[in-house]
């Protein structure tokens, strides 16, 4: 029977977009074994799986003689005969010693970080070298996957094939906790909420809907906004908050286990997230699973113009691309959906059904399992 062998940084309990997607590919590959990096809680989470998870010594993966050795005989001691690399550099330079172990099939996931790779000298030709070593290059979607062709060879762009994230659309639907958040934060159920869910680092977009604010409540004086998750530019936030005069309106809800995410994309009226390109391009959004999330629970969403970002809403059906550096039109489009909450439901009831048709877990596994030959 064959079995996959997952090489990966990005697992759980580790968190963040990539982990998640990294997860959710392995619960759907059949007989996998995933080898990983150490990190705190690992072993509780490791329990629950139901497939062995191999903990390298190390936080942090990189492709070392020693990290090489151990990969290739967790791929021989488990039986495995195909690979999939969770993050395609610099993992994906293990890729000739594994193909020398006997893999008959390897495919490696990229995601956003590797537009950076892709025009950096030196990052730009590991990456060359990962798609002439691998089957398969995956993209999550087309900006990345024109970016990251650039640094390939003529070999390497014909294996790029699209492998997006997806969304469990039973978790994240109309009416998954939202009025109990709401409770929980002290609204009415009438209480005009955006939401923005996301690390709290700049590229995220967070202090343009602090700036923004002002004018929203101008016209809406009773909306309030919330920002679910933590980071480094949290301080910073906090303090642009007061400064603009807008901390009565603002909220600060921490860091949100994945589980309970639902509820505060329920909870909103609308989610944005006015993402932005950064470091002269290359640290752009690759695509935003939340955005689709926030639309699977039939929000309409806000979206910067960063990246592959636009790609994860349709402008104008279900929410609105923006210019991520103009708080004015960041505020016009925020109020316009909180003015009009029928255009609003419209929008929402649009993005859930366009999440249902293509952007569902299930459909993103079906297409791995194909890609790996199972």
């Amino acid at each position: 029977m064959p079995r996959t062998l997952i090489v990966t940084n990005d697992f759980p309990p580790r968190r963040g977009g990539i982990e998640s997607f990294v997860r959710a590919l392995a619960d759907r590959l059949g007989d996998v074994v995933v080898y990983t990096a150490s990190m705190p809680g690992d072993a509780e989470t490791d329990a629950a799986l139901g497939y062995p998870v191999i903990r390298d010594r190390s936080g942090t993966l990189l492709p070392t003689k020693r990290v090489r050795d151990a990969v290739v005989a967790t791929f021989t001691e488990h039986g495995c005969d195909r690979v999939l690399i969770g993050s395609s550099v610099p993992l994906g330079l293990l890729a000739p010693a594994l193909r020398a172990a006997g893999a008959t099939r390897i495919v490696a996931v990229t995601h956003g970080h590797e537009v950076w790779w892709s025009r950096l000298p030196g990052t730009r030709q590991a990456l060359r070298r990962v798609g002439d070593a691998v089957d398969v290059l995956t993209d999550i979607s087309d900006w990345t996957r024109a970016q990251i062709g650039r640094a390939l060879s003529a070999q390497g762009r014909a294996k790029q094939t699209r492998l997006a994230p997806g969304v469990d659309t039973e978790a994240f639907r109309p009416g998954a906790g939202g009025a109990e958040v709401r409770a929980q934060l002290g609204f009415e159920p009438t209480t005009p909420v955006v939401v923005c869910g996301a690390r709290l680092v700049k590229r995220k977009g967070q202090d343009m809907l602090v700036e923004a604010w002002p004018a929203v409540l101008a016209a809406v004086p009773d909306a309030r906004l919330v920002i679910v998750g933590d980071g480094p530019h949290r301080a910073t936030l906090e303090d642009l908050v007061v400064r603009r005069g807008v901390a009565d309106a603002v909220t600060f809800a921490g860091s949100v286990p994945w589980d309970r995410m639902p509820g505060w994309m329920d909870a909103a009226n609308v989610f944005a997230m006015p993402s932005r390109s950064r470091l002269l391009g290359l640290e752009p959004e690759g695509l935003g699973i939340v955005f689709l999330e926030a639309a699977a629970c039939e929000k309409p969403v806000i979206v910067g113009r960063s990246g592959g970002a636009p790609e994860a809403t349709l402008d104008g059906q279900s929410g609105y691309v923006v210019d991520p550096s103009d708080p004015g039109e960041i505020a016009a489009r925020v109020v316009e959906l909180l003015q009009d909450p029928e255009r609003a439901a419209a929008m929402g009831e649009r993005g859930r059904a366009w999440v249902h048709a293509g952007w569902q877990w299930d459909q993103v596994g079906a297409t791995a399992r194909r890609l790996l030959g199972l």
